[in-house]
């Protein structure tokens, strides 16, 4: 079986923990954020765990990031 390619937009924007979990970051943290209160803008900065939904799409993208 060949190797299977990893998806470099995906592995920039996501990162898997020890125990499996994909965590992902919160997006607009860039533009527009002077105006917004700092507990607004410290939400930006944590990462939160991607949808249920959404990790099968995802495990597809990063192949080795899951082992």
């Amino acid at each position: 079986m060949p190797k299977l390619k990893t998806h470099k937009g995906a592995q920039s924007r996501f990162h898997i923990t020890g125990s499996g979990k994909i965590l992902r970051t919160k997006g607009g943290k860039s533009h527009l954020r002077r105006k917004k209160p700092g507990r607004v803008k410290a939400l930006y900065d944590e990462m939160i765990p991607v949808h249920s939904r959404d990790k099968a799409r995802i495990r597809r993208l990063l192949p080795y990031g899951l082992r």
